[in-house]
């Protein structure tokens, strides 16, 4: 973890962020890359003249990485948003920190590649006061996908761009597209799942998917990998004190999927849904069991009839429970044996986390950046612990 600043540093070096941010969002150490800066929407209005608690809320790693600088990506994106910068500009260069750290092997460059080792990335954004949203999907060989999301939402009218021709379109705009984006740790990792899943080659279909996996929780398992990487992901959602809500989704998906697998980040209503007048939510985790009952639009519907976060959060896991019915996804207990956390914010800055079972989220606020637990509707951990030696 990076080293906490107090309060008072805090505050210095958030103004000091948000001014050079507030000028730009290329200045920053996190924007340090070789791509295209793409044009500024025009200034959003304010929501109805009201006013909210200023807020930034996002998966536990949006306060774990830092890509060598002194800040986590909600602590970068509060002090932009705070500073004046555009809502949705200043998510963007938080989720950035994450996406260009290869430490963070969930999302963009060194994320955990899919089953023929090509890092192929998901993203997508949605800004609440301008009514637009962007998406990417498959898509090979930028480092940052979320950039790529919004250049869709500014510069075309189309939502969701996917594969080669998500590529071509970022290549036009003169992002740097890399032939591979595997770090040394994605690679390894992923040798290690083909060393386990595939040890007579190939398996007939139905074992060939349990073996898959059963390789990758095995890993979870060994400590290879981190239980919340397998599924990947980061969301980061805002707003500000003029209740302006925008959100950004972007991850490398699950890890080892099939080729052209796309799961819920980069789809409306699923890994993220804005309503500017009413608020957001995104998530992390199975993204099918989140497709299937586009959650995050649920969640904010729920809100705009007077629910708060945490309870709007908790009717869609409830939700989930009760249309995961196959026993391949059901656990001992006959609950999910799959995680999925929200992370979910009012216009008014209200905000909560809620899982099917304990996970963490982080939170910046006027009062510094923490680690919080989420809520969870479940004890326990989704998979059954293997029985004793």
């Amino acid at each position: 973890m990076p080293s906490r600043l107090n309060r008072r540093d805090f505050v210095k070096v958030s103004a000091a962020a948000g001014a050079g941010l507030a000028t730009g969002l290329a200045a920053g150490p996190a924007l340090a890359v070789t791509e295209a800066p793409v044009a500024r929407p025009p200034a959003a209005p304010a929501v109805g003249g009201s006013r909210a608690r200023p807020v930034v809320i996002s998966s536990a790693n949006g306060h774990k990485y830092t890509h060598g600088g002194r800040q986590t990506c909600v602590e970068t994106a509060f002090a932009a948003m705070t500073a004046g910068s555009d809502v949705l500009e200043a998510l963007i260069a938080g989720v950035n920190i994450v996406e260009l750290d290869p430490l963070d092997d969930s999302v963009g460059y060194g994320g955990l590649p899919n089953a023929d080792g090509v890092v192929q990335l998901d993203a997508c954004c949605m800004h609440g006061p301008l009514k637009r949203a962007g998406g990417v999907a498959c898509l090979e060989g930028v480092r940052t996908p979320s950039r790529v999301a919004h250049a869709v939402m500014q510069m075309t009218d189309h939502h969701l761009l996917v594969g080669r021709d998500a590529q071509s379109f970022a290549r036009q705009l003169g992002f740097t597209v890399e032939g591979d984006l595997n770090t040394d740790n994605s690679r390894a990792k992923w040798l290690e799942w083909k060393r386990r899943v595939d040890p007579g080659h190939y398996l007939d279909p139905a074992k060939r998917v349990q073996a898959a996996l059963e390789a990758g929780h095995s890993m979870v398992r060994d400590g290879l990998i981190d239980a919340e990487h397998l599924y990947g992901t980061i969301n980061c959602n805002g707003v500000n004190a003029r209740g302006e809500v925008c959100g950004v989704t972007t991850t490398s998906g699950l890890a080892w999927k099939i080729p052209g697998r796309v799961g819920d980040s980069p789809i409306l209503g699923a890994g993220l849904y804005v309503d500017g007048e009413i608020g957001a939510a995104g998530s992390t985790g199975r993204g099918e069991a989140n497709l299937y009952n586009l959650s995050s639009y649920a969640i904010v519907e729920r809100m705009r009839q007077g629910a708060s976060p945490l309870d709007a959060g908790l009717e869609a896991l409830r939700r989930i429970r009760d249309t995961t019915t196959e026993p391949r996804l059901l656990n001992d207990r006959g609950t999910p044996n799959f995680n999925v956390s929200f992370y979910i914010v009012n216009a008014r800055g209200e905000y909560a986390g809620a899982s099917l079972y304990a996970n963490r989220f982080a939170v910046c606020t006027e009062n510094g950046a923490e680690i919080r637990e989420t809520t969870p509707l479940y004890e326990g951990r989704p998979a059954d612990d293997p029985p004793a030696a």
